[in-house]
């Protein structure tokens, strides 16, 4: 039987949008002001990327301002949020309590926090109830400025929508067709809450969730046995065991035509070559065929479960485990710069690690798009994710997933 935990339940709302911006979600009343502050950034989609600040009068009647995060706020006449319970602020037996949470100071969303009640909530859960709207751009001007940009996306004829579409899809990763204001994905809000509470309160990892996390991996493995798998004169897995691939991992795409090739299967081509970087497989006489440790995984999904983070976690090279690590935080918080700006973020922490040539230049962008593949694709080659919903959806990390990059970063931080 599982455990319930007295809990919050609460409405939140950004005040100012119309039509109104609104979650009600049920955490905790153990949560500290932090923890708060990130429930509520992924509830609304938000990038945990200003100062914010919590205004109350509390349950003792004392009027509070708490800002945060701690290490930013050294200069501001405020209480730091670090170690404030939220159980300070307010009272679960008194609906209609409320306080004003302010994210982004420059523009100023504020978000009004009413108690509905308490609630019995399962242990170790975050939870989404219900709300409404998608939650705003970062950095679109707060609520008016956010108003006057949905005018301009909603209006082809307007002179600045070609330059607000493309600003919204610079920073969201949604072209204008697909940028949906009105829409309110709960699953994800959850999947984000779920992202929190697996980091705050670890969970044993089940069997299914290692073998789904590890299918890819075991998949070619068992493939490759006993006697290995034919390839093609060039190297290559034969067509056909290409399209098994694409098709059982949903990696078909109609953009890359039949997908038979690995030359135009892409997840096959380096779902191979790090399986042969990573000394499970290798190429014996025109066939692919397991190696002693690959047998041995093969029949201990433990170990093998072990092997894989620690190959992708423990990486000899600096810069690719920098790059890892930053990969990992980017999975682990559920915020990542789109496509088009991932190469600017890696080239950045590459430089503030202080990576440069030989010679003291800043390293190639060749060579970071190069140790960029390696780790993009050491994450890409296992199932990590739920589907994406859509061509422009988000993937959305599962339990399983989660738990495989918590893994990874404890190996990196031993390093």
């Amino acid at each position: 039987m599982q455990l319930s935990v007295p809990a919050f339940d609460l409405r939140i709302s950004i005040t100012d949008t119309e039509p109104l911006i609104w979650r009600r979600l049920q955490v905790p009343v153990t949560l500290t002001v932090p923890e708060f502050h990130l429930a509520v950034q992924a509830a609304f989609g938000w990038e945990n990327s200003h100062l914010y600040a919590v205004r109350c009068v509390d349950r003792a009647g004392k009027p509070r301002e708490i800002v945060g995060p701690h290490d930013l706020t050294e200069d501001l006449d405020a209480e730091p949020a670090s170690g404030v319970a939220l159980s300070e602020l307010l009272d679960a037996q008194k609906p209609g309590s409320a306080l004003e949470y302010e994210y982004d100071f420059g523009d100023n969303w504020t978000h009004h926090v009413e108690v509905l009640g308490s609630a019995d909530l399962p242990a170790g859960e975050l939870l989404c109830v219900d709300g409404a709207n998608r939650g705003p751009v970062e950095d679109s001007g707060g609520p008016h400025g956010y108003q006057r940009l949905l005018q301009i996306v909603a209006d082809p004829e307007h002179p600045e929508h070609a330059d607000a579409t493309s600003w919204i899809f610079g920073i969201t990763g949604e072209y204008g067709s697909h940028f949906a204001p009105a829409a309110f994905d709960r699953q994800a809000a959850n999947r984000k809450l779920r992202l929190l509470s697996l980091q705050w309160w670890p969970q044993p990892l089940a069997d299914e969730e290692r073998d789904a996390v590890l299918l890819p991996v075991r998949w070619l493995l068992e493939n490759a046995a006993p006697d290995g798998l034919e390839l093609t004169k060039d190297g290559y897995l034969k067509p056909a065991m290409v399209k098994r691939a694409m098709d059982e991992f949903g990696w078909s795409d109609p953009i890359m035509g039949k997908g038979n090739r690995e030359t135009h299967a892409r997840p096959v081509l380096e779902l191979r070559l790090h399986l042969i970087d990573w000394k499970l497989l290798r190429k014996f006489k025109g066939r692919l065929v397991l190696t002693p440790r690959g047998k041995r995984c093969l029949e201990r999904p433990a170990e093998l479960w072990d092997y894989v983070v620690d190959a992708v976690g423990r990486q000899e090279h600096d810069a690719v485990r920098l790059v890892t690590r930053v990969h990992t935080d980017w999975h682990l918080s559920g915020i990542a710069p789109t496509w088009n700006r991932e190469m600017e973020a890696i080239r950045g922490a590459m430089l503030a690690a202080g990576f440069v040539t030989r010679s003291g230049h800043p390293i190639p962008d060749e060579w970071v798009s190069d140790i960029n593949r390696v780790v993009r694709w050491n994450f890409e080659s296992l199932h990590l994710t739920v589907p994406k919903v859509g061509r422009h959806g988000r993937a959305l990390l599962t339990d399983g997933g989660v738990k495989f990059l918590l893994a990874v970063q404890a190996v990196g931080r031993s390093v």
